[in-house]
């Protein structure tokens, strides 16, 4: 009895593994041997890996666009079958970049606007990584340039991957360069974020607001945080204001400072106007008081960790289980961001907020 379901087992494996290279020889027989009389084309449905994926979302994964016309046009499968995660083989064809089984797909009736569970269209994917080819064909075939995924928009994953062709052809199609996720990361944070100039000029060119925040820090925090000269040019030309203050109070320059990003603290001094807890009001001197602020803060975090660890079996067993979910890896993602803005790490925040994938 265990040996038969283990053989079972197997032969599932293999089918779904002749799906993924592309043994169509293969797949159609081991999907006789597995059929009890419900017929090839409800057998075949009915394989599924533990995540719900079958023999379709594996060919569209892998790009074997011959097994997935075998697939719909012979057994007739569903070309919008969803895995757990509520993912359909376009968004798996999408987010691996082959192009001509997307495009399979989507002339056989698949849906370009489908969402998964944490919101993400192939469009989204596309953007992601680039593939403008199949970006253009999916705006002809009706995806929605501003669908709102957990991530935000596809311009927002575009400019958080420093895809600038990407990005111009969004624009293009009147993409809002001032979209918002829920924690109000745009665009133009995300292209920030990346270190991507040519995306922020972009954004910049197509309207985008400079002086936008997400949890209190501003496109200025992010640039003096990661300390580029050519991006914080770029804000300030565009009009970031140099003296507004994020959560805790600091502007840009305090925040360059305390990283020790002594070109940014430069640009930014004639800009800003004089902090009253900083008695040295030069370079030099708002460089020492910040990083002696920022040494003493991590102190007071060496500490807090000591205190902690005397009870690390509490802690594990207070932690969440980490699920392989979409929703829950968006979930911790979210978590980190906002904890890493706590600690005015901007960049980090900014990163996980806008790459909740």
């Amino acid at each position: 009895m265990a040996s038969e379901a283990l053989a079972a087992r197997q032969k599932v494996q293999h089918f779904l593994t002749a799906a993924c290279v592309g043994n169509l020889d293969l797949l159609k027989n081991i999907a006789s041997q597995l059929d009890e009389g419900s017929g090839m084309s409800n057998t075949v449905a009915d394989i599924k890996d533990a995540n719900k994926r079958g023999a379709l979302h594996f060919a569209a994964r892998e790009g074997q666009t011959e097994v997935c016309k075998y697939l719909i046009e012979e057994l007739k499968l569903d070309v919008d079958t969803k895995d757990e995660d509520g993912e359909t083989p376009i968004i798996h064809a999408a987010r691996q970049g082959h192009t001509a089984t997307a495009k399979y797909l989507l002339d056989q009736g698949a849906n370009p606007v489908m969402r998964s569970d944490v919101g993400a269209t192939a469009l989204h994917h596309s953007a992601g990584i680039g593939n403008n080819e199949l970006m253009e064909y999916l705006l002809s075939k009706g995806a929605e340039v501003d669908s709102q995924s957990d991530a935000g928009t596809p311009l927002i994953w575009a400019a958080g991957h420093g895809q600038q062709d990407a990005l111009k052809v969004l624009l293009e199609h009147h993409a809002n360069p001032n979209a918002e996720t829920e924690d109000g990361v745009t665009p133009l944070l995300s292209a920030v974020a990346a270190g991507s100039l040519t995306c922020l000029e972009l954004l910049v060119q197509a309207g985008a607001d400079v002086n936008v925040a997400s949890g209190g820090a501003t496109p200025l925090h992010i640039a003096a945080d990661i300390g580029s000269p050519e991006i914080l040019n770029c804000l300030l030309e565009a009009g970031a204001d140099p003296n507004v203050t994020d959560e805790d109070g600091q502007k840009p320059i305090q925040v360059a400072a305390a990283r020790g990003n002594r070109a940014a603290v430069e640009i930014l001094f004639p800009l800003t106007t004089k902090v009253k807890s900083i008695s040295k009001w030069t370079v030099d001197g708002i460089l020492e008081h910040m990083q002696s602020e920022a040494n003493k803060v991590e102190e007071t975090q060496k500490v807090k960790e000591v205190d902690a660890s005397g009870d690390t079996e509490t802690l594990k067993r207070d932690l969440p289980e980490v699920s392989p979910e979409a929703k829950e890896r968006a979930a911790e993602a979210k978590s980190r961001g906002d904890d890493a803005f706590k600690r005015n790490e901007y960049l980090t925040a900014v990163n996980d907020y806008a790459q909740i994938l």
